[in-house]
């Protein structure tokens, strides 16, 4: 209220300045009327009348004479357009990714990065350039034909530091129309750059064309006997008794093997496809040892090695599946018994201890693997000695299998080994 009332107040005040200032320059107009005034008031004239027309003859001459204009109101100012500022929104929305971003302006500033880039790449400094960081031309021609046509575009870009990896890089303008009204203008257009990691699709991609060779690879060699047997029997040893009895029985390895590596293929595939689902029976491993160790006695006794257990007292308990941990144990048993024979005898131990995890390690005492060999003996078809495995009937799928077991159990296989010194194989739950 006081804040309405005294610009009033204020106004009237300089009003009744002006009219003061009038009636001080007005004044020997004033005093000649209030002289004819007194002149006829004295000739006996009604002095009621003459007082009334000196009020008005005087007010009417004041009030044309201090009549003061208008007061102009002052020009109300008329409100800026309000400048949007996104990126705040932006920023929070892009912090919550998982995904490395950046967030740039018109001239390929970074104007904030999350914590996915910052781990990835390193923190870069806002308001440094992009290069500053990626200094690749076909990222940063990239990011430049975006900004000049307002198009989306994406490249394939490889980080080799601090560890190869492979991303799809996309940029695009950030469409902002949907949060800016009318009455409102963007500070700035603003743009993203986002890193998807590919590594491991391209990873998979190079493991499924490996695999598609060395299968192709694998069945080819015996497919190529067998039709060269076929062939031979045929023709020229069409009779001929001995060459078919030892031909024939070449001919039944080599389909054997065939058979071996499909069922190997078979048991991958099946792995595959339940690696999400986790096993969920109880299984006592010693029993589960001890009958491992009765199936391949008779191998053992072939190769002349003698499989030694040293199993706990009481119940050793771990969810699995009873078939498929006979699988990995059977697996790693002959491999000791196979490639570990020079040292005449193979130790698998059994450890339960309250306060760590329950552990089986095999444990041979033959020539040892390299240790440039020991990271890939899990990769499908990665053999050591190709001469070596292929004459003790491998296929080059068992640890492969043996590590997809183990994914599934929640289990870790854990090699160790020198040369010279023997290896040891330990499954850890």
């Amino acid at each position: 209220m006081g804040k309405s009332v005294e610009p009033v107040e204020g106004k009237w005040r300089e009003r009744l300045k002006a009219m003061a200032a009038r009636m001080r320059r007005e004044r020997p107009l004033l005093l000649l009327l209030a002289l004819v005034a007194l002149i006829a008031i004295v000739a006996d004239t009604d002095w009621l009348a003459v007082l009334v027309v000196w009020l008005v003859l005087s007010l009417s001459v004041l009030g044309r004479r201090t009549a003061l204009p208008e007061v102009e109101e002052p020009p109300i100012p008329q409100p800026e357009p309000l400048v949007f500022d996104p990126l705040p929104q932006v920023a929070a929305t892009l912090g919550a990714l998982d995904i490395p971003a950046f967030l740039l302006n018109s001239e390929a500033t970074v104007l904030f990065q999350n914590k996915a880039a910052e781990r990835a790449f390193g923190a870069l400094a806002v308001g440094s350039h992009l290069s500053a960081r990626l200094r690749s031309p076909g990222i940063l021609d990239m990011v430049r034909e975006t900004i000049a046509t307002e198009e989306p575009n994406q490249i394939e870009h490889s980080e080799r530091l601090p560890s190869e990896r492979v991303y799809m890089l996309r940029v695009a303008p950030v469409d902002l129309s949907q949060a800016v009204n009318g009455s409102q203008a963007l500070k700035e257009k603003l743009y993203l750059l986002s890193f998807r990691d590919i590594s491991e699709l391209r990873r998979i991609d190079r493991m499924r064309s490996d695999f598609v060779a060395n299968a192709s690879h694998e069945l080819r060699t015996p497919l190529a006997s067998l039709r060269g047997f076929i062939e031979t029997l045929q023709g020229p040893a069409r009779s001929d008794a001995a060459a078919h009895e030892r031909f024939l029985g070449i001919m039944f390895d080599q389909a054997t093997r065939m058979s071996r590596l499909v069922d190997d293929l078979m048991s991958l595939s099946r792995l595959e496809l339940k690696s999400h689902i986790a096993p969920d029976q109880t299984i006592d491993l010693k029993p589960l040892i001890g009958h491992v160790r009765d199936a391949l006695l008779p191998l053992a006794d072939d190769l002349g090695v003698e499989i030694r257990t040293h199993l706990p007292e009481g119940k050793v308990e771990v969810l699995g599946d009873r078939d498929e941990l006979v699988q990995v144990f059977e697996n790693l048993i002959e491999n000791a018994c196979k490639y570990g024979q020079e040292g005449k005898f193979v130790d698998v131990y059994l450890k339960n201890a309250p306060s760590d995890a329950v552990e089986v390690t095999v444990v041979d005492q033959g020539p040892g693997i390299p240790a440039e060999h020991v990271p890939r003996l899990t990769e499908r078809f990665y053999r050591v000695s190709v001469a070596d495995s292929r004459s003790k009937k491998g296929t080059g799928l068992g640890l492969a299998i043996v590590k997809h077991i183990l994914t599934r159990h929640r289990a870790r296989l854990i090699v160790k080994s020198e040369v010279g010194k023997g290896s040891k194989f330990t499954v850890r739950f």
